[in-house]
């Protein structure tokens, strides 16, 4: 009886990673849907600051980890020119808004805002082609420094946008 129980299990983790193998699609666990018989290459352009303020490590943070998500997150190869999937673009904004005041009418909460604009184009398909831009916001405390926590927020905000985009061009979301 134990017996026969055990084959009904392995018989169906059997099956499972049989029809799991046997699935052609463009489907992962990372969430993009790529046909990689027809995309097999991603171009990264580098995406240069044209905001009016500027951090510079800003730039290299920004574009290590856009190429990173679609280096870790699919098996397309990354190319210099010519690849099937092309995004480019630039940082526009990088702004600081007061979020909230104090009783005492001062601020007592600063709103940091990042924004990049992308053209992405898919060369297998034109359809997908598309210009946006994509944003996102972190706050900190007024009585900090800006210079004393701009790594961590740029950091955390270009995770969004990364992520942001990445749904966007490949995950169809």
């Amino acid at each position: 009886m134990i017996r026969r129980k055990y084959r009904s299990v392995a018989l169906c983790l059997g099956l499972t990673c049989l029809l799991a193998v046997s699935c052609k699609g463009g489907y992962s666990f990372t969430g993009a849907s790529i046909d990689y018989e027809k995309t097999k290459t991603i171009q990264i352009d580098n995406f240069p600051i044209r905001s009016a303020y500027v951090w510079t490590p800003m730039q290299s943070i920004f574009q290590n980890k856009l190429t990173d998500v679609f280096a870790q997150q699919t098996k397309l190869q990354q190319v210099r020119k010519n690849g099937d999937l092309v995004l480019a673009g630039e940082i526009t904004g990088f702004d600081q808004y007061n979020k909230a005041i104090s009783s005492e009418g001062y601020s007592s909460q600063v709103q940091l805002k990042m924004t990049v604009n992308v053209r992405f184009t898919n060369n297998a398909n034109h359809e997908e082609d598309f210009e946006r831009q994509f944003s996102a916001t972190s706050e900190y405390d007024s009585s900090l420094q800006l210079s004393s926590v701009q790594e961590d927020l740029v950091t955390e905000m270009v995770k969004d946008i990364t992520d942001q985009i990445f749904n966007a061009t490949v995950a169809n979301w």
